[in-house]
């Protein structure tokens, strides 16, 4: 029995140590993405394209 509460304690701290790094990851901006905002107006940009193509060929027929 002793093992297990043993056991207990210790997948608790490693939670916990866990818990501590990813919010000071968090804190210092280890997941802002700063490429994808760059790069997200190319995307639009050829989703309003291929939807104005598709809407004027709906229009033609």
């Amino acid at each position: 029995m002793n093992v297990i509460y043993g056991l207990l304690a210790i997948s608790i701290l490693v939670a916990l140590i866990f818990l501590v790094v990813f919010i000071l990851s968090v804190r210092n901006g280890q997941y802002d993405d700063s490429y994808t905002p760059s790069v997200r107006m190319l995307f639009e940009d050829e989703l309003v394209k291929s939807d104005a193509k598709n809407s004027t060929k709906n229009d033609n027929k």
